[in-house]
């Protein structure tokens, strides 16, 4: 593709350096994505200038205004601290009328809101599981419609904060106790859904109104309990030394039940377009023993990384790394926001 000029916008604590060399495994992991997106991004001839943002908005406008950047790659996952700002930072570069990459502001929020996501696709009639929300501040009242096993999550965080081996519970007073918990520890509503055993399964997508699909991922927990082996924990999904104890890893899905991965796949294309998303994205769903799939959350603009989830299924379907990037800076080039339509 053309040669762009390329703002990489990134958290002002993961400004990735010019080369690793001499950095403990910890420090590399720290920015490891966005050390990939700016190295491949360099290596194919873009010219890339980093931002770190952290709560203030200014020195964006100031380089979008001074350097006139082609495209801004977006790799940020908060604003200020908080996670659900992120797409506030998108909107302000549609005010800007500046092209970006990964998810639209509608599509950000409606996906990060776990609750009204939920709500959405139980108005689409897509799969999911029954949930109940516990608003933090208000007096604890105990659901009547759900059947345990529940788990119970924060509706705010994200990247499995908060997730743990006691997020599953199984009566009324673990309930009440877990609740209370991480209306403490995240001082956010909580959420019970109805807990799905089954298979824990993944499906990349990329496209703005038309849409590739990557193949089925599957998390495989390794050498963890059945019981353990039911939660996508902060350790399962990021600690690396604890996956390699227990041989937790995630590949191409294996011996599903004829027709599953067309059906899967299509429901999260359905997913993409009831939540108005854009760019790319990745769906997290439950395959019960019968086949009967139910979709967990919708992640817009996954984790980018090489060699993770995302970008290895991106690769099966022939997209390698390079592609990948290019691909995604082509949709957002292509985006049409409203504000293009007075161009």
């Amino acid at each position: 593709m053309k040669k762009q000029r390329i703002l990489l916008l990134v958290n002002e604590a993961l400004i990735p350096p010019d080369d690793l060399r001499g950095l403990t495994e910890d420090q590399i992991e720290h920015c490891r994505t966005e050390y990939n997106v700016l190295s491949t991004l360099s290596n194919l001839g873009h010219e890339v200038r980093v931002l770190g943002i952290g709560d203030k908005i200014g020195e964006l406008r100031r380089v979008i205004r001074d350097w006139r950047p082609d495209i801004t790659f977006n790799l940020l996952e908060e604003f200020s601290g908080i996670a659900t700002y992120d797409h506030y930072v998108v909107t302000f570069l549609e005010l800007m009328r500046q092209p970006y990459t990964g998810c639209n502001p509608r599509g950000m929020m409606l996906s990060r809101d776990k609750v009204l996501t939920k709500q959405i696709l139980q108005y689409h009639r897509i799969p999911t599981p029954r949930f109940h929300v516990f608003p933090w501040g208000r007096a604890y009242r105990e659901p009547r419609s759900l059947e345990f096993p529940l788990f119970v999550k924060s509706v705010t965080d994200d990247a499995s904060l908060g997730i743990s081996q006691a997020s599953v519970v199984h009566d009324r007073e673990r309930l009440r106790e877990r609740v209370e918990f991480i209306h403490a520890q995240a001082q956010s509503d909580a959420m019970a859904e109805e807990y799905i055993e089954g298979r824990e399964l993944y499906v990349g997508l990329i496209g703005n109104e038309r849409l590739t699909t990557f193949p089925v991922w599957e998390m495989d927990f390794g050498s963890l309990t059945e019981l353990q082996a039911g939660i996508a924990t902060r350790k399962v999904k990021w600690d690396r030394q604890y996956q390699r104890r227990h041989g937790i890893h995630t590949g191409p899905a294996k011996n599903l039940p004829e027709g599953a991965e067309a059906r899967v796949t299509q429901l999260a294309k359905r997913v993409y377009r009831a939540l108005h998303m854009s760019g790319y994205a990745r769906m997290d769903l439950r395959m019960r023993p019968d086949g009967s799939v139910f979709v967990l959350e919708a992640n817009a603009n996954p984790n980018l990384t090489y060699g993770e989830d995302f970008a290895e299924s991106g690769e099966l379907a022939g997209l390698d790394y390079d592609k990948l990037l290019n691909r995604i800076v082509q949709l957002g080039l292509s985006y049409r926001p409203e504000w293009r339509m007075f161009e």
